[in-house]
């Protein structure tokens, strides 16, 4: 499965695949994180807040190959996409364990992923050094087999997007 979350508006002519998915996070209704851990000890693998991000971290989990088109902020994901990598964990559990010698929660039927980041926006060279390394401390949380940032120009956008896709058509 291929998955292409994105906080900017998605370019029209993107190839309809079966399970190709692309999701453009500002057209869905999704709640900010309570930090209530239901979802680890009430209610296993499942948010207790019933919104449209219990349709989306289940496609993150089994997807094979993911695209993040997020702007950046503060050297971070900005709300939309920060929002929804938060309200997935879900798709771990409450256990932890030894990962690449660091501890780290176990996945609940998590695939490996190769993860491209569409990273836009008016950023410094600082700025990308910090997301850079956000990126790959969550990589090992987010079960990344391999992963790529690129930083581009907003106007950039709708050409990365679709470059990055059709790359999908190859593999």
């Amino acid at each position: 499965m291929r998955l292409l979350l994105s906080d900017a508006p998605l370019p029209a002519g993107l190839p309809v695949r079966k399970n190709w998915h692309y999701l453009d996070l500002n057209q869905l209704r999704i709640a900010n994180c309570r930090g209530c851990f239901g979802c680890w000890v009430k209610t296993p693998g499942r948010c207790v807040i019933r919104d449209d991000a219990v349709s989306v971290y289940p496609l993150i989990a089994r997807s094979s190959d993911l695209i993040y088109v997020s702007r950046i902020f503060c050297g971070s994901y900005d709300v939309p996409m920060k929002t929804m990598l938060e309200r997935s964990i879900p798709v771990q559990q409450a256990f932890i364990r030894l990962y690449h010698g660091e501890t780290h929660h176990m996945q609940r039927a998590v695939v490996e992923k190769d993860a491209v980041i569409l990273a836009y926006g008016d950023t410094g060279v600082e700025e990308q050094a910090i997301f850079r390394e956000l990126v790959a401390r969550n990589a090992h949380n987010m079960l990344f087999r391999s992963w790529r940032v690129r930083f581009i120009g907003e106007e950039e956008l709708s050409l990365a997007i679709t470059e990055e896709v059709h790359k999908w058509e190859g593999s």
